[in-house]
């Protein structure tokens, strides 16, 4: 054989080598994270994700991709950012409820997990819990309904308030049903409901001087994932006003907050990488039920109650399921 044909085979045979690993890199499986905050608001929540991952055998950038889309607080910018997800031809992807709801209305066939704080039949989201058919399934962790809970609990802390403030986000898809659920909680109560509305970041600080000037008493902080992506400001206005204030989960209270009641929001994330993991794996998004939360916790934060002057009652610390001194 001579040399230049030897040559010529060997260079063939490196590249004929080369395409089973080409292959097996381009057939890795690739999960679309959708949603409207920045990255940098969301931290918490994508290590939460990668750890359900890797708990479902998943280890991101070596057998499973995550292509990573945010709006930066735009939620026109979702419809957009879902489409070049589909067109990416990601195997599954993961929202909150606009931004699932983005997906769904892009594509019928791509599969879409929700982690949702609302109703997801409620909303449109499914159909149906236990089979929610389509492409559709997810995890919620139920923020909205128990608003009024909630609501109870802070009144609980100033009992001799008369006016009870709520911050709502305009651009939550429930927006509408937790200003009932609240409504109907304050009525029962024989308290008056100031109701703030805000939309983005920048309306946050006029939002407080307007509650103030309400004279409520105490805060409720709504749902969403606008708050969530703000919570270091909102826990840092509360204290600079002075304001009690309750909040949909235990990361604000770790952070300075008052109080939170309801289901674990990283706990939701985990769960839904599982449910991601599954469908990689071949299930179909409509076969999986929609998970309902497992829990829902009550933390208190006692430095921040003595900050504030307020006496937190025993009975409260003892149904607490965490008490941060």
């Amino acid at each position: 054989m001579r040399r230049r044909d030897f040559i010529a085979l060997g260079s063939a045979a490196a590249v004929a080598g080369a395409t089973p690993a080409s292959a097996q890199q381009s057939q890795t499986p690739v999960v679309g994270f959708l949603r409207i905050t920045s990255a940098a608001d969301a931290t918490s929540l994508v290590s939460a994700f990668r750890q359900g991952l890797v708990d479902a055998g998943f280890i991101e950038g070596r057998n499973i991709g995550i292509e990573y889309r945010w709006a930066d607080g735009h939620g026109d910018r979702l419809p957009r950012l879902a489409a070049d997800l589909i067109n990416r031809q990601v195997a599954v992807i993961v929202g909150h409820s606009a931004a699932a709801m983005a997906a769904k209305t892009a594509s019928t066939t791509i599969p879409i997990v929700g982690v949702v704080g609302d109703d997801p039949v409620r909303t449109g989201l499914v159909a149906n819990l236990n089979r929610p058919g389509g492409n559709v399934t997810g995890v919620s962790f139920g923020t909205i309904d128990v608003s009024g809970k909630r609501l109870g609990l802070l009144r609980e802390l100033v009992p001799q308030s008369k006016v009870l403030a709520a911050l709502l986000d305009t651009n939550l898809v429930e927006f509408d049903q937790e200003l009932r659920f609240l409504e109907a909680a304050s009525k029962t109560m024989g308290h008056r409901l100031v109701v703030v509305r805000v939309a983005n970041a920048q309306d946050l600080d006029a939002a407080f001087t307007t509650i103030v000037q309400s004279d409520a008493s105490a805060l409720h902080v709504g749902s969403g994932p606008f708050f969530t992506s703000q919570r270091q400001r909102l826990v840092l206005l509360s204290t600079r006003h002075a304001i009690p204030t309750s909040y949909t989960d235990r990361e604000f209270v770790a952070a300075g907050g008052l109080l939170s009641y309801g289901p674990s929001q990283l706990e939701a994330y985990r769960r839904a990488a599982g449910y991601a993991a599954r469908i990689v794996r071949g299930e179909k998004a409509g076969d999986l039920p929609f998970e309902l939360p497992k829990k829902y916790e009550l933390v208190v934060n006692l430095g921040t109650a003595k900050l504030l002057g307020l006496t937190v009652p025993n009975s409260m610390q003892l149904l607490a399921d965490e008490v941060i001194e």
